[in-house]
């Protein structure tokens, strides 16, 4: 196995790290790379061969892996198994990977390495998990700043980072300009510039933010995007739509749109993007297709 872990990783996590690195080097030959930068990423994937490589951090660190990989057109060879240090853990928590560090670990030895779909914009670049815009990127922008400010609170991932994301939200619900969107899926309309919009999300993964279900339905095995359009423009729907966004239940409102397809491009007023996490723009237009089973990820069985 190839462990591919954070150099910037802190003390809490370096000794969760050791535990798991004990249960994998009991059942397999490991080697340890930590990486801080992209080239020092790409040096250590040119070396990887036919190992496994399990990525040790959470879901930026996958970010950046299967994105390096997808840019040396390796992808779709390798096997990549998940050992979540992060404080979010959206892939994991959607795909049923333990978040339990010494489970990963027996996981990333004994799961079922399984094909999973992907995510590429017009640009070439991957979303792993999730992207949306409009006032879930505003959320995310301000959910960043809170995240950084709370993080420091409590010690590893039990801390308040992970609030980070749902305070954005409540923030962004008093403050997002609605938008004027067109959003095509497969080609058809499914929201014309007419029907002012708050946010739309496109999912591959159902977590956003450390256990927000945008996409609630979705499933990165299951050959297909999610997209979900909310509508709620007035104040009193802002709030409704966040409340019932904590419990999940966002999808089934009257002022919400939710359909599946496999290309989704949204162009209209400038808007925000952010995707797995990273926040990007201002643009105009923006548009994303999916890669079915794209590579291999070692899954629950």
């Amino acid at each position: 196995m190839l462990v591919i872990t954070n150099s910037d990783a802190g003390t809490s996590d370096e000794a969760s790290l050791e535990q798991a690195l004990a249960i994998l080097r009991h059942e397999a030959s490991v080697e340890v790379c930590a990486t801080s930068n992209p080239g020092e990423l790409d040096g250590v994937l040119h070396r990887a061969g036919s190992r496994r490589i399990v990525v040790a951090g959470g879901d930026g660190s996958l970010h950046a892996v299967v994105a390096a990989l997808h840019k040396r057109n390796e992808l779709s060879t390798k096997t990549l198994a998940l050992l979540p240090m992060g404080t979010g853990n959206d892939f994991a928590r959607g795909t049923g990977i333990p978040l339990d560090i010494e489970e990963a670990a027996h996981l990333a030895l004994d799961g079922e390495p399984r094909p999973v779909d992907l995510i590429i914009d017009e640009t070439g670049a991957v979303v792993v998990n999730n992207v949306h815009v409009g006032a879930g990127a505003q959320a995310s922008r301000r959910g960043h700043r809170w995240k950084g400010r709370l993080g420091s609170v409590g010690v590893g991932r039990l801390n308040l980072g992970k609030l980070g994301y749902p305070i954005g939200a409540v923030l962004a619900a008093f403050e997002p300009p609605s938008q004027r969107l067109l959003v095509e899926v497969d080609g058809k309309v499914v929201n014309d510039l007419d029907r002012p919009v708050l946010m739309v999300a496109v999912g591959n993964g159902a977590n956003v933010g450390g256990g927000t279900e945008l996409t609630p339905e979705a499933d990165p095995e299951s050959g297909s995007l999610d997209v979900m359009i909310s509508r709620a423009v007035s104040v009193t729907a802002k709030l409704g739509y966040v409340a019932h966004l904590r419990r999940g239940e966002h999808h089934e409102r009257d002022d919400v749109l939710y359909v599946r397809g496999n290309e989704v491009s949204v162009r209209g007023d400038e808007f925000w993007v952010s995707a797995d996490g990273e926040v990007y723009g201002p643009e105009r237009s923006r548009s994303w297709r999916l890669e079915r089973a794209a590579y291999q990820m070692v899954l629950p069985r």
